[in-house]
C-alpha cells in the first residue's frame, strides 16, 4: 500500500479542501441566512450525498488512472464498518429514553456531561451521544440561552469523555484491532480527568453566567416541568450489550483464528451489529412511545452516511501522503505527535488519522532506535509508550474541534437542530467555541504531561 501512495501527486488533496471548505461554507449560509437557496439546498441530505460524491470523484478517477485500487477498497471496508457502528448505536439508543424533566440550572447541566463523560467508555461515544442528547435537550428546553449546550456535550460526551477504553472512541478500538493491550488505555486516566475537569469547570460558570440571564418566565416554566427520570424501553440495554460483546470480540485475529477472514463473514462483526439494530427496531419499532418521545428520525443518521461516504473517499490522498512522508517531517517528540495527529483529527476522521500516525511514530522509531525505550506490552508495535500516549490523546481529544472530526458531532448537531435549538454553523464551532476554550486545555495537557 505504501508504494503505491508514492505516486500519488501533491494535488491531489484539493478534492478533500474543497470538500472541507464546502461543508465548512454551507453550513455557515444555512445557519445564519436559512432563507437563502443555497441554505435550503444544504437542508437536504441527498443534496449532501451528491456533494460529497462530486468532490470525491476526482480521487476515484486519479486512483482508477494509476490503477490504484487498494488505497479505495481499504477506505471504503473502513467506511462500512463506521457507518455500520454508528447506525447500531443510533437506532438502538432512539429505543431507549429517560422519560422526566429536571430543572435546567448548572449544577444539573454538568452533572449531565460529567456522566455522559464516564459513560462514554462504557457504551462509546456514540452510544453515550445518542442515550443522553435528547434527555439533556429536554432538560433545557424551557431555557432560552442554550446555544452553549450542544457544543460542550459534543466536546465532553462525544470526543474527551471517550479515552479510557477501546470501545470508548474508534481511534482507540483500531489501535486496540492492531495489538493495543486492551486496559492500556487505562493509563490516560490522569490526562482524561485534567482535560474533563478543566472542561466541566468552564462549562459550570459559562452556563452559570447564561443562568442569570434567563426570563423569569422561562425559569418558572422549567421548575413546572420537572419531573424525575425514568428509564424505558430498557430491552434496548440487551441489544447493546450485543453490539459491544460484537465489538470487543470478534477481532481480524480471531476472524483469522475462525478461517472467516476473506469472503464476505469478514464482516461477521458488522453483520451482528445490524442484527442488533433490528432486533431494537423489532421490540421498540418506529411507533413504540419511547422512539416517539425522543422524537426518533433516520435524519440525523442519514446526514452523517451522505457526509462522511465523500469525506473517506477525498481523504485518502492526504492520508496516504502523510503515511509514506510523514517520517521526513522531523518528528520526534511526544508533543509533537499529539498536536500534529489532533490537528489532522480535527478535519480528517479521527480514526484512520490514528492508525496513519501510528504507522509515523513506527517509522520514527526504526529510524532512531537507539533514542527510544519501548515497553514489553508495546514491544510487539515497535513505538514507546509517550508516543503512543500523545496519538491517543490527539486524536481522541482534537476530534472535538470540529464538526467532521468524530461520528457522533454531526449527530448530535443534527438532533438539536430537530429539537429547535440554534446551533452555531461550522466556523462559529470553531472560532467562537473550539479554539479560545479546547486550546488552552490542550496546552494544559501538553505542558503537564508531554
Amino acid at each position: 500500500m505504501a508504494e503505491q501512495t508514492l505516486h500519488l501527486p501533491l494535488w491531489s488533496i484539493i478534492p478533500f479542501i474543497g470538500l472541507l471548505l464546502t461543508i465548512g461554507i454551507m453550513s455557515f449560509i444555512a445557519t445564519n441566512f436559512p432563507h437563502h437557496w443555497i441554505g435550503k439546498l444544504w437542508e437536504n441530505n441527498f443534496n449532501k450525498l451528491i456533494i460529497g460524491l462530486l468532490w470525491s470523484t476526482p480521487v476515484i478517477v486519479l486512483l482508477y488512472s494509476l490503477n490504484l485500487w487498494q488505497p479505495l477498497w481499504h477506505s471504503l471496508h473502513d467506511y462500512f464498518s463506521f457507518i455500520v457502528l454508528l447506525l447500531a448505536l443510533f437506532v438502538i439508543s432512539g429505543g431507549i429514553y429517560l422519560e422526566g424533566d429536571l430543572k435546567a440550572t448548572p449544577v444539573v447541566n454538568t452533572s449531565f456531561l460529567a456522566i455522559g463523560a464516564i459513560l462514554a467508555n462504557v457504551i462509546g461515544t456514540t452510544g453515550a451521544s445518542m442515550v443522553l442528547i435528547r434527555p439533556f435537550l429536554k432538560t433545557n428546553s424551557d431555557r432560552q440561552r442554550v446555544a452553549h449546550l450542544p457544543v460542550f456535550f459534543i466536546f465532553s460526551v462525544s470526543n474527551i469523555g471517550g479515552c479510557l477504553l477501546p470501545i470508548g472512541d474508534p481511534p482507540l478500538f483500531l489501535g486496540y484491532l492492531k495489538g493495543v493491550p486492551f486496559f492500556w488505555t487505562l493509563i490516560l486516566s490522569l490526562e482524561w480527568l485534567v482535560a474533563i475537569g478543566l472542561l466541566l469547570l468552564i462549562f459550570f460558570i459559562w452556563d452559570h453566567l447564561q443562568y442569570r440571564q434567563e426570563l423569569e418566565v422561562s425559569l418558572k416554566l422549567n421548575r413546572q416541568h420537572y419531573a424525575p427520570l425514568k428509564l424505558k424501553g430498557s430491552v434496548n440495554i440487551l441489544w447493546l450489550l450485543g453490539v459491544l460483546l460484537a465489538v470487543i470480540f470478534i477481532t481480524p485475529n480471531q476472524l483469522t483464528n475462525w478461517g472467516l477472514a476473506e469472503g464476505g463473514l469478514k464482516f461477521l462483526r458488522e453483520y451482528l451489529m445490524l442484527f442488533m439494530a433490528g432486533m431494537s427496531l423489532l421490540t421498540s419499532p418506529l411507533s413504540a412511545e419511547t422512539r416517539r418521545k425522543n422524537n426518533f428520525t433516520f435524519a440525523p443518521i442519514l446526514e452523517v452516511a451522505y457526509l462522511f461516504i465523500g469525506i473517506f473517499i477525498a481523504m485518502i490522498p492526504a492520508l496516504e501522503i502523510l503515511q509514506v512522508k510523514g517520517a521526513e517531517f522531523g518528528i520526534s517528540q511526544a508533543w509533537q505527535f499529539f498536536w500534529l495527529s489532533g490537528s489532522l483529527s480535527a478535519v480528517l476522521d479521527n480514526a484512520p488519522t490514528y492508525l496513519t500516525f501510528l504507522s509515523v511514530a513506527q517509522g520514527v522509531t526504526v529510524a532512531n532506535p537507539e533514542a527510544y525505550t519501548i515497553s514489553a506490552e508495546l514491544a510487539h508495535l515497535g513505538i514507546p509508550t509517550e508516543f503512543l500516549v500523545a496519538i491517543s490523546l490527539g486524536s481522541v481529544f482534537m476530534g472535538a474541534m470540529t464538526y467532521i472530526g468524530n461520528g457522533p458531532n454531526f449527530m448530535v448537531k443534527a438532533i438539536a437542530d430537530e429539537w429547535g435549538y440554534k446551533t452555531p454553523d461550522f466556523f462559529t464551532y470553531i472560532f467562537k467555541y473550539s479554539i479560545p476554550i479546547l486550546i488552552p486545555i490542550f496546552l494544559v495537557i501538553t505542558w503537564l504531561f508531554l
